[in-house]
């Protein structure tokens, strides 16, 4: 298993690219960021909220998915509402979800909570941050800025690195059924 790291706010401002998330864990987890920095970003309102391994699908059009690990250090939950990025126009936060006997994508409400000195996963096939109309292709190693809005006001800025993954044949148009497209 490869080593966590915290991607500081500072990195943000790296270039930027994505693509459609999987529905099977990776089997292997995806090689870790550059290790260029390790501190936390931090929210005003809450204390340290940060993201380990944070990594984007490659993609040459459409859409794309971005993982990681939320983590909050502080003694209060926290819940991500948002995200924005310039890959993409339009970003949400999405889950993978049962309903009437089919996994099915679609914007998760109420955003991701990560409970107090806890962890939130984003993965494929689970919770994730979905990226539509991506502004370009993301390439294997491209560094990805975000941005994440809290409920608090705060914010949560990192840079996701591009990954190839194998992972599921599913279909990321909200509400469809997955399995049948080629992520």
């Amino acid at each position: 298993m490869f080593p966590r790291r915290i991607v500081p706010s500072a990195v943000l401002l790296a270039a930027l690219t994505l693509a459609g998330c999987g529905g099977q864990q990776p089997s292997a987890a995806p090689a870790a960021a550059p290790a260029s920095a390790a501190a936390p970003a931090t929210s005003a309102a809450t204390g340290a909220v940060s993201i380990t391994d944070p990594w984007v699908k490659t993609a040459k059009k459409g859409m794309s998915a971005a993982f990681g690990t939320l983590v909050n250090n502080s003694d209060a939950e926290v819940t991500v509402l948002s995200g924005s990025s310039p890959l993409s126009p339009k970003i949400e936060l999405h889950e993978v979800v049962e309903s009437g006997g089919k996994m099915v994508m679609r914007p998760k409400d109420g955003g991701f909570v990560i409970p107090p000195r806890g962890t939130h996963e984003l993965q494929p096939g689970g919770d994730h941050i979905m990226l539509m109309d991506l502004a370009q292709e993301v390439k294997p190693g491209a560094e990805i800025a975000f941005t994440l809005t809290l409920k608090d006001g705060g914010t949560l800025e990192f840079t996701a690195v591009g990954k190839d993954f194998a992972g599921g044949k599913e279909d990321y148009q909200p509400g469809m059924k997955m399995g049948e497209g080629n992520g």
